[in-house]
């Protein structure tokens, strides 16, 4: 009896090894598929977080080149060659980060592609900043050259402006002017005589003479003195087809003359015979010479 109990006792305990073996396979089997599971998931968590990262780090690369482009600067076929290359480039990371089977092994592709990229991009954006560097300099030596060349060009203007007056006054003080302005009235007889007369009816010419004011910076040398007569009326006496300019207009002249000037206080004389009868009334004379008013007088006959 004895012996029974203990060989039961002892099936029993053999039982009681198998269950806790069968436990213990058990336990380990789930802890496995456990430890699995979560390594599975922290896998896949792991894949999408460095995917999203590599998304935001492509769509930065992009907002960079998009920046460096929106300096409008003239770019070389190389460099616009470049960056079609880049654009492409981004395009196809976008589309393949945006794939949602992305293996372990694509990620790897990405993450090198992304950082050749991003040191495209910057090698690029240091292209583009040397570049407008270099246009900004240009650009403020252009600007400056222009400055100067418009100061130069101004003050060559306003020294020829100078020049020009000068050259009016040296030419307006250079224009002989007449002195001690005589007009008397002759008739002339018969016998050729000329007689000095004040009636308008026995009037036949006008004569005019007068000196040269000293002047150092007259020319000396031939100078075409021009004569205006006006009748008391006001009205020139002259032909039409005498014309001259003096005191900046074309005018017509009554009669005119060519003086030997030497600055030696010579007196001169000019002629002028009326096409017309005398009237009476006053007359006016003006002497033009060196384009500029000579000098002025008057007569008047009864």
């Amino acid at each position: 009896m004895s012996d029974q109990n203990e060989m039961v006792n002892k099936g029993d305990r053999n039982k009681i090894y198998f269950l806790i073996v069968v436990i213990l396979a058990l336990l380990g089997t789930n802890a496995y598929l456990y430890f699995k599971d979560r390594h599975q998931s922290q896998r896949f968590v792991t894949v999408n977080t460095e995917k999203d990262r590599l998304k935001l780090e492509v769509e930065k690369i992009e907002a960079e080149l998009d920046k460096v482009n929106a300096i409008n600067l003239s770019l070389s076929e190389k460099l616009q060659e470049e960056q079609k290359l880049a654009r492409a480039k981004i395009a196809e990371l976008k589309l393949a980060l945006q794939n949602g089977k992305l293996t372990q092994g694509d990620l790897l592709v990405a993450q090198k592609e992304v950082k050749e990229l991003r040191e495209f991009v910057k090698n690029y954006s240091e292209e583009i900043i040397r570049l407008e560097k270099e246009n900004t300099s240009l650009r403020t030596e252009r600007d400056s050259l222009k400055e100067f060349a418009y100061t130069a060009n101004q003050k060559a203007r306003d020294l020829e402006k100078k020049n020009t007056a000068l050259k009016e006054k040296v030419k307006t003080g250079a224009a002989l002017k007449a002195g001690n302005v005589q007009v008397i009235a002759y008739k002339v007889k018969n016998s050729g005589k000329n007689v000095e007369v004040t009636r308008a009816s026995t009037a036949k010419k006008l004569s005019v003479s007068f000196t040269i004011v000293p002047n150092q910076l007259a020319q000396k040398d031939y100078h075409k003195i021009y004569l205006r007569v006006f009748d008391p009326a006001g009205n020139l006496i002259a032909d039409g087809e005498n014309l001259f300019e003096a005191d900046g207009e074309q005018m017509q002249y009554s009669s005119s003359t060519s003086i030997s000037y030497n600055d030696d206080s010579t007196s001169y004389t000019m002629d002028w015979v009326n096409p017309n009868p005398f009237i009476k009334g006053i007359y006016s004379i003006i002497l033009y010479t060196d384009g500029f008013t000579m000098g002025k007088a008057t007569i008047s006959l009864r």
